[in-house]
């Protein structure tokens, strides 16, 4: 059935106005807040915000961590048929300049004096914007800026004024038609400005409902919110199925706290990217190779069991009776603690999404007993075009087009989408709208990839960075940089790669090291470091990287299509890739065009044959200053395997 935002909210507070919509930690205590408290509150900040003199199809810019008040102010908007931004916390003020100009907000909600200062410093170059209310107060007292007023001022003129008008916000949720414009997300702009996705209350819900049908999720779930409510992906799983389920959604106290808050409320179903779960893994391995003798055996033994049966049984195939008894104790000595550890003791369905992941990182997870899947999906389909069915999880594809969902694949190799997830446009870009959606409806995703005889759906790469390698040995072979960064990055000591090789005659990475794992790697060494630079340049994580690569190439040499992608040379970066420094977008996926011009000597003195390069680099600090970083970076060369030849 085809609904909206604000009469889901209406149907929940209803039917269960005193069962918990959402919990918030503040101070270390958690708060719940109901249906019937949390619809009050939704309909005196639409009230407040109508007598501010916020319209139908108006946009209202949200930007803060996931809150309590944050979800009720998106509600209140969309309840007057406004439409909510949401922007990322982290981004920088300069960053936040085009989006409003381009949605001309007049409205905007901050979450605390972070937020404030931000949309404050842009206000010259946004004259449209008119108001900002905040929520957390601590800081702002001495404040004179006669567009900035309190969420609790806000709340308290929309009660009086629904005191005095009662029906006012029935009618206005009774205008709304699912079709109408539910809201807006900006892409992360890899190749220029980004542009404003627009989705109806529809496509959002639509999405949201069927994949909450394909995981039977229930009104009882617990969810935890902590990734950037600007995120789709947390949009959809916090705010959009939140809705349309009736869970219970619980907002972290900060993030410094999430590891915390997760064993506290143990959600039962939890979405992450992949290297949220490279984080867990990494701090597991960390934790075990400082463990005593006698645990750090138990635990690699229990693990080899895990390894062998777990996935077997995550698929619901037969055992052993000798393996199922080993698994058990396993369970008890090991798996469970371990997911108590993790906080996942009662996730019932996990999903990871955004970038590939690596089979050893999915088999981990699935052998302890997470039923960890995949799914595939956009800011641009509403997420949900493919979800791994339950005992069909697999680390090597995105799984089975989900209900609604058509999928071909072009002679190019690039996926086409039909879904009624699908955005109804780019703001004020019909000609970007014209490149990605056709005139019959088809979607073009910009993946390349196909569909396996299982019906699974396997992607490859983005279809404008696949390419050739020209000249050499491997002249004419694919080359797909997505796929070998990847590959790399699946090793728990590698954070980040940026390959290249598209039009030249072999492949070349930089590379940055985790600095967690890799300093305590080096401290077990007795290895002395002082900081990443220092770290990121010794001989002896050098020859630890170039082991990675060089097991990488031995994986590429048995694939057919992509044995010319071997790595021939790398290096180690100075410094992590940052995206306050413009190298990464915010959804943390690399900016390869940008990073190629920043360093190009580094590309050159890899493809000229040099063994050593002199950098200096210009980077931003936290707190807002500017500074240089500067190393001679070593040049690595790295065994490459001849292909290995199909059996015939």
């Amino acid at each position: 059935m085809q609904t909206t935002f604000p009469r889901l909210l209406q149907m929940h507070a209803s039917e269960r106005p005193d069962a918990p919509a959402m919990r918030e930690k503040e101070y270390g205590i958690w708060q719940s807040l109901s249906w019937a408290n949390l619809s009050a509150m939704v309909q005196q900040l639409a009230a407040g915000l109508h007598q501010a003199g916020l319209r139908r199809g108006e946009h209202m810019v949200v930007v803060g961590a996931n809150r309590p008040r944050l979800y009720a102010t998106m509600l209140a908007a969309q309840s007057l048929g406004a439409i909510p931004v949401p922007l990322y916390q982290d981004a920088a003020a300069a960053e936040c300049v085009y989006p409003i100009n381009n949605a001309e907000v007049r409205f905007a909600f901050a979450e605390d004096q972070e937020q404030v200062d931000k949309l404050l410093e842009v206000r010259e170059s946004c004259p449209q914007l008119e108001r900002i209310y905040f929520d957390d107060p601590r800081g702002l007292r001495k404040y004179d800026e006669p567009c900035l007023a309190s969420l609790d001022e806000l709340q308290a003129a929309g009660k009086v004024f629904v005191g005095l008008h009662p029906d006012f916000y029935t009618e206005q949720i009774n205008q709304a038609r699912p079709d109408d414009v539910g809201a807006m997300f900006f892409t992360s702009g890899t190749t220029g400005n980004p542009k404003g996705v627009v989705h109806t209350h529809n496509s959002l819900l639509n999405r949201a409902r069927v994949g909450a049908d394909f995981d039977k999720l229930t009104g009882s779930e617990e969810v935890l919110a902590y990734l950037p409510p600007a995120w789709i992906g947390q949009n959809i799983f916090s705010y959009a199925q939140w809705l349309a389920c009736g869970y219970v959604v619980n907002c972290p106290e900060s993030a410094a706290t999430v590891t915390i808050d997760l064993k506290e409320i143990g959600p039962t179903y939890y979405f992450a990217p992949p290297r949220v779960f490279e984080g867990l893994l990494t701090s597991v391995m960390i934790r075990m190779e400082d463990a005593g003798a006698i645990k750090r055996g138990m635990f690699h033994y229990f693990m080899n069991i895990a390894k062998r049966v777990g996935p077997t049984l995550m698929d619901g195939k037969s055992i052993s009776l000798m393996d199922r008894v080993l698994y058990a104790l396993g369970t008890f000595f090991v798996y469970g603690p371990l997911r108590n550890t993790l906080g996942m003791s009662r996730v019932r369905v996990a999903y990871t999404a955004g970038e590939a992941i690596g089979p050893d990182l999915f088999s981990f997870f699935r052998s302890i007993g997470i039923n960890l899947k995949q799914l595939y999906g956009s800011t641009e389909t509403a997420v949900f075009v493919c979800l791994q069915p339950d005992k069909e999880a697999r680390a090597d594809t995105v799984g089975v087009p989900c209900e609604g969902v058509e999928i071909k694949v072009a002679d190019n190799g690039e996926i086409l989408v039909k879904s009624p997830g699908l955005l109804k446009e780019y703001y004020k870009n019909p000609a970007a709208t014209a490149e990605v959606l056709t005139a019959d409806g088809w979607y073009h995703t910009s993946d390349a990839g196909f569909i396996d005889a299982h019906g699974h759906l396997k992607i490859i790469d983005r279809v404008k960075d696949v390419g050739r390698i020209k000249g050499g040995a491997n002249d004419g072979a694919m080359f797909a940089p997505k796929y070998v960064e990847n590959k790399l990055k699946f090793f728990q000591h590698i954070k980040e790669v940026v390959a290249y090789g598209d039009g030249r005659d072999q492949v070349c990475v930089f590379i940055n090291i985790d600095f967690d794992a890799v300093g305590n790697w080096a401290e077990r060494r007795n290895l002395p470091y002082a900081g990443y630079t220092d770290l990121a340049q010794k001989p002896e994580v050098y020859q630890l990287i170039k082991e990675c690569v060089e097991k990488v190439n031995a994986d590429l040499s048995a694939d057919t299509l992509l044995a010319g992608s071997q790595v021939s040379r790398f290096l180690v970066l100075h410094k992590e890739l940052d995206a306050d420094d413009g190298e990464l977008t915010r959804t943390n996926k690399v900016r390869r065009g940008f990073i190629a011009e920043r360093y190009d000597g580094l590309i050159d003195a890899l493809y000229s044959g040099k063994t050593s390069q002199f950098i200096e680099t210009q980077v931003k600090f936290e707190d807002g200053r500017t500074g240089k970083v500067s190393a001679t970076l070593r040049i690595e060369d790295t065994k490459t395997f001849a292909p290995v030849k199909a059996a015939a």
